[in-house]
C-alpha cells in the first residue's frame, strides 16, 4: 500500500518527533507546533493508555479511542479517519485541522510503541464496525 502525502508528512513528523521524545519540553512544544490544538490532549490520551489497537485473525485493524468523555471512537488510520464530531467538523467540514486528538493519539501510541492489543474474531470486529455505523445513521 502506497502511502498518501498527507500520511508521508504525518509520518516523518512522528518519526522526528520521536527521536527527540525523552527531551519532553522539545517534544511537547514540536507536537503543538506541528499538530495545534490536538497535541496536548492527545499526548494526554496516549498517557492514560487510551489507544486500543483491535485485530482480527485475518489481519483487519481497527483503532478504538476511549475518549475524555467517556465514549469509545474507532479510528482508521490507513485511511486517516476518526468517528468523532470533532473529525468530521474540523477536519472534514472546515479543513481547519489534519487531524483530532483521537487519530492523532493513534500515532502518537503507534510511534511510541504505546498501544494496547486486543484480538478479536472477525464477527467481533465485524460488530464494531457496525455499532459505529449504526451510532452515525
Amino acid at each position: 500500500r502506497t502511502e498518501s502525502p498527507r500520511e508521508v508528512v504525518i509520518w516523518g513528523c512522528l518519526r522526528e518527533l520521536g527521536r527527540d521524545w525523552q527531551s519532553l519540553d522539545t517534544f511537547s512544544f514540536r507536537l503543538k507546533f506541528i499538530f495545534g490544538p490536538a497535541a496536548v490532549p492527545a499526548l494526554d490520551l496516549v498517557d492514560h493508555r487510551s489507544v486500543t489497537r483491535v485485530v482480527s485473525p485475518s489481519g483487519r485493524t481497527a483503532y478504538q479511542v476511549l475518549g475524555t468523555s467517556g465514549k469509545l471512537y474507532t479510528c482508521y488510520s490507513s485511511c486517516h479517519f476518526c468517528t468523532c464530531p470533532a473529525f468530521g467538523f474540523t477536519v472534514l467540514q472546515k479543513s481547519e485541522s489534519l487531524l483530532c486528538k483521537h487519530i492523532l493519539a493513534v500515532y502518537l501510541s503507534q510511534a511510541l510503541g504505546a498501544c494496547q492489543e486486543l484480538t478479536v474474531s472477525e464477527e467481533q470486529l465485524t460488530n464494531i464496525l457496525l455499532a459505529e455505523e449504526e451510532d452515525e445513521g
